[in-house]
């Protein structure tokens, strides 16, 4: 590289969840176990197997964007604009003092527009494929989350959107922490999007046999549970603000923690299931925890990727156990798509943020609805109920179709 790499850190967040509408009202559920998975209601599941989802609630998208771009704009990229907003407001930047070109943005769907693909199929189908909306290309591409918020924010900088499925939030984080680090941009915003509980991508996940189809939100997403049967899906947008840290400190930034390692992988494997041994997630892990400096016994939390499918748990219980040897046994690993389901490519930015939130507070969130132990899930897992609990460093896992495998590492801040 020819320069030391620099220190990166978070001083911005912003969420929209199924558990909360922003980060505060999002990590007081998750710390109190609230479970954000109910009956579908975007649309009529009369006669669907999957009826349970883990939908936004109670939220005004016109608090973000205005009647008229709403009809322009598919929900995926109104979440990541809401998240975005809450992420800039927290950071405290001041983008007329910025260097705009240093300033880029990482963006993450693992879908994009399905919402706004579905209607207007609908809709060509009906009325003739010259007559759908002159706005559907631009709401349903995927990278147009990203564009939106550098168009608002007037980021100049390196502006992409990662596409890896389940495991996007996380790259977007990690990919963002190395554009800083290696020293090509000073700010980025970053993380992930997905609004995706249509009927088209309900039904996709369902005949792949992927979801659960339990009617009892309690023992939908049970993740690490025997009696798992598949995930819950969600929606959201998790989003945010890493900086140089030299950079932040002269601005006199509020600063949450430090991001410190990244590893990145792939099965290279199968299309769908993780490899069973789980050997690709647990060199994610070790490149991580090698990227930081850590030894495995350092790391005192992992929020698990912790789908509640069979294939999932089980493989990344034995990732984590090859990753940390006896390490693993005084680990607290937690899923947080117990209360929230999983967001796809939002979840991995999410669960960036509650990574950070856990270091800044001593906190680890629990797996809610855990009853039957599985013997082949055998790490402490945090069940049920919060723990206080000092957490220097904490490791967040995504593994997505197509065999991507993604870990990052958040410390405190050593001043």
């Amino acid at each position: 590289m020819g320069q030391d790499k620099r220190r990166v850190v978070v001083t911005g967040l912003g969420a929209i969840t199924p558990v909360g509408n922003n980060v505060s009202d999002m990590w007081a559920n998750l710390k109190a176990g609230k479970c954000g998975i109910a009956p579908i209601t975007h649309y009529d599941t009369t006669d669907r197997k999957v009826k349970l989802a883990a939908e936004v609630k109670d939220w005004d998208p016109t608090t973000v964007v205005d009647k008229g771009a709403l009809r322009k704009t598919d929900m995926f990229t109104v979440f990541a604009l809401a998240a975005s907003k809450e992420a800039m407001e927290d950071s405290g930047l001041d983008m007329e003092k910025e260097d705009t070109s240093r300033c880029g943005i990482i963006f993450s769907s693992g879908i994009g527009g399905l919402g706004t693909i579905q209607q207007e199929c609908t809709r060509g189908l009906e009325k003739g494929f010259d007559r759908i909306s002159p706005h559907f290309v631009p709401m349903s591409i995927t990278n147009m989350a990203a564009g939106h918020i550098a168009i608002k924010y007037g980021f100049h900088g390196l502006c992409t959107c990662v596409v890896t499925a389940c495991a996007g939030g996380t790259n977007a984080v990690g990919d963002a922490f190395r554009q800083i680090r290696d020293g090509y941009q000073d700010v980025m915003l970053c993380g992930g999007a997905e609004a995706c509980i249509t009927e088209l991508g309900v039904g996709g996940f369902t005949v792949m046999h992927a979801l659960c189809t339990s009617e009892d939100p309690k023992r939908a997403s049970i993740p690490f549970d025997k009696e798992r049967s598949g995930f819950v899906i969600g929606e959201g947008s998790g989003a945010l603000i890493l900086e140089d840290y030299e950079h932040a400190k002269k601005r006199g930034a509020k600063i949450y923690c430090e991001v410190l390692g990244y590893g990145a992988t792939c099965d290279a494997n199968h299309v769908t299931a993780p490899l069973a041994d789980g050997s690709q997630a647990a060199k994610a892990m070790t490149f991580a925890m090698e990227d930081a400096n850590l030894k495995p016994e350092q790391i005192d939390y992992i929020n698990a990727h912790g789908t509640s499918t069979s294939l999932n748990d089980k493989g990344e219980t034995k990732a984590i156990r090859t990753a940390f040897g006896p390490a693993a046994d005084h680990l607290m690993v937690s899923s947080t798509k117990s209360m929230m389901g999983h967001l796809l490519g939002a979840s991995g930015a999410v669960e960036s943020i509650v990574s950070c939130l856990s270091v800044q507070n001593d906190i680890v969130p629990p797996t809610i609805g855990y009853q039957v132990p599985d013997e082949e899930c055998d790490l402490d897992i945090v069940p049920n109920e919060m723990r206080e609990s000092k957490v220097c460093y904490a490791m967040s896992n995504s593994l997505g179709f197509g065999g991507h495998n993604a870990s990052i590492i958040f410390g405190k801040v050593e001043q």
